[in-house]
């Protein structure tokens, strides 16, 4: 008798045994789905084995086959079966990821496509193995010369970008330079089973995208390209929480592929790499001469200065007069959308917050709406306090809309939008504009968050700042002397880069050790609290080396889109061994209305 071993789309851990019935004994195959009933339900199973030997004496039958190929092959079911692994999640949860949406629902594709049989490929890790950081604003040649190399040796190119117009921007560069077909892919696309099919029958291709293209059928894999690997849309914020960067190490390893990635400058995490000699870099010379870098220190302005809180200082107002009357460009960025971030009450000092996500509403003037930048909630800005009904509701905080508002009462003869341009940290990814000076404002709340990585995200975000000006570029801080600026100032990065590193193994954080959250959430605020106690104090008293639990406290934020959160932080040398502990131990857990996910290496 033959039994198939297969995994569901959900939080549970198989393989499940299921006997194959006769009639589908020649239909069915390793990496094809089918569908089973499964606690009194039908599901779409993904098979992973096949075996004529079960430990199981009682066994459902499998209901149909829907394949008539596997939809993954074996490159593809180690990949996801290492995900689950890493990520802690499991093995079905991983291959949903790595899926068009119609083929997790199950929809019938009667193709048959001929695909090469897997053979793992075990490599030491040489010199031409090893990935490669390409650094510098003009990244493009050096991506065009490694795709054309992979093409000729016809092998798949998988390049990754951190937004929709970069794709399709790479897409045009591409089939214009090298005259070769590009396939786009991103998740919810027009005729995503389409595409997918697409690439799933070409020998060799190119596949332009976002983070989920990293799963992108492609044969004969040579090369995956990650652009901007900083940015931080490139980790999934559901369940699993995997990193398109970590999933295209493992699964460049697993195909003999080589990885690339590109920015402005060195992560942290690559800078690492780069010391212990498990990374190349390659640095493209600037097209630009390097600015000269002013950080203002906001806490020595003259006492006139200060007392009035201006929202520019007169060292960058004299700086913007200077460049307007040279009819230079200007560029100033605060990294907050919006006239005022926060909206209260004069009175009782009540603000008004998102009834969804407990987070402070921010004031879009010209639409004159209240809204939620972490859920669509909207609403009017009110005449009147909803708490005491005092007629008095003050506006706090910087947003985009309020720095326009006062650059043109300051300067009403600039043109806004052409001779000044105020953006959110976003304008990076434009590296095409050029301006004369640059402002940086409020770059303290970036730096000053509750996040280890804060340091290194507002160093990315300055970096690639830089790359946009060859002449001056202004910071007004409160921390003038923080190594973040002194880099800049001196044009040193590895000024930042060797003290964040003291600083981060010193307080054995990544990438010396693997930082886990664990999140609890739920719609019932002292059900969650008392989980996330439960189980943090359950945890605790289990000794392992594997694992070290750190804190626990309200997530950040601590309510989104009508849940509650609570999170332990933890911290561990081995990711295989902290997620093997906690699935073995999160397997007890089981409480009504209450939601346990695990997120490896957040961002």
């Amino acid at each position: 008798m033959l039994y198939a071993n297969v995994v569901f789309g959900l939080p549970i851990d198989g393989p499940f045994d299921y006997i194959v019935p006769v009639g589908l004994e020649g239909k069915i195959s390793i990496g094809a789905r089918a569908w089973v009933n499964f606690r009194n339900k039908k599901e779409v199973a993904y098979v992973v084995g096949l075996n004529n030997k079960t430990k199981i004496k009682k066994l459902k039958e499998i209901v149909s086959v829907i394949d008539f190929f596997p939809v993954l092959n074996g490159a593809m079911l180690q990949l996801t079966k290492e995900l689950s692994e890493y990520y802690c999640c499991s093995w079905g949860e991983a291959i949903d990821a790595a899926l068009p949406d119609e083929t997790r629902k199950g929809k019938i594709n009667d193709r048959k496509i001929e695909t090469v049989p897997f053979i793992p490929i075990l490599l030491e890790k040489e010199k031409e193995n090893r990935p490669l950081f390409v650094q510098g604003q003009d990244r493009i040649p050096v991506y065009l010369r490694e795709i054309k190399k992979v093409l000729a040796a016809e092998k798949s190119v998988i390049i990754l970008c951190s937004n929709i117009p970069a794709v399709e921007r790479l897409k045009e560069i591409i089939q214009n330079s090298l005259g070769k077909e590009v396939f786009i892919a991103f998740r919810k696309q027009p005729k995503e089973l389409e595409v997918w099919e697409k690439i799933r029958q070409a020998g060799y291709c190119v596949v332009v995208g976002t983070r989920s293209s990293v799963f992108s059928p492609v044969n004969n894999l040579g090369v995956i390209i990650i652009d901007q690997p900083e940015d931080s849309v490139y980790k999934q914020e559901q369940s699993p929480h995997y990193h398109a960067c970590q999933v295209g190490l493992m699964r460049a390893e697993i195909c003999g592929a080589k990885v690339i990635l590109g920015s402005h400058c060195l992560s942290l995490e690559s800078f690492y790499l780069l010391q212990k000699g498990e990374l190349d870099l390659e640095i493209i010379p600037p097209k630009l001469t390097y600015p000269q870098v002013k950080v203002i220190d906001v806490r020595r302005l003259a006492y006139a200065e200060r007392k009035n809180k201006p929202m520019f200082s007169k060292f960058l107002l004299d700086a913007i007069q200077l460049a307007l009357v040279e009819k230079g460009k200007v560029l100033l960025v605060v990294n907050r959308k919006g006239f005022a971030t926060t909206v209260a009450c004069h009175d009782c000092g009540s603000a008004l917050k998102c009834p969804r996500c407990n987070i402070n509403l921010v004031l879009h003037f010209e639409l004159d709406k209240l809204k939620c930048h972490h859920c669509n909630f909207e609403m009017p800005v009110p005449k009147i306090c909803p708490d005491c009904n005092a007629g008095y509701i003050k506006y706090f905080g910087l947003g985009t809309e309020k720095v326009e508002s006062e650059l043109a009462r300051i300067f009403p003869q600039a043109r806004l939008g052409q001779d000044i341009v105020v953006a959110t940290s976003a304008i990076i990814n434009h590296q095409e504009l050029n301006f004369d000076l640059i402002g940086v404002m409020v770059i303290d709340n970036s730096l000053n968050r509750v996040d280890f990585r804060a340091a290194e995200k507002t160093f990315a975000l300055l970096a690639g700042l830089v790359s946009l000006t060859a002449k001056k570029m202004i910071i007004q801080s409160a921390n003038v002397n923080h190594h973040c600026f002194q880099a800049l100032i001196k044009n040193d990065p590895q000024i930042f880069l060797k003290e964040e590193l003291r600083q981060r193994k010193q307080l054995n954080f990544a990438p010396f050790k693997h930082m886990i959250l664990l999140k609890i959430r739920g719609v019932d605020l002292e059900k969650v609290k008392k989980a996330a106690q439960d189980l943090f104090q359950r945890l605790n008293k289990i000794k392992t080396a594997s694992l070290k639990l750190l804190s626990l406290n309200p997530g950040q934020p601590a309510q989104l889109r009508g849940n509650f959160y609570y999170q332990i932080l933890m911290r561990s040398p081995s990711v295989e061994k902290a997620s093997h502990f906690l699935k073995l131990h999160l397997k007890e857990t089981h409480l009504s209305g209450i939601i346990v996910t695990v997120d490896v290496d957040p961002v």
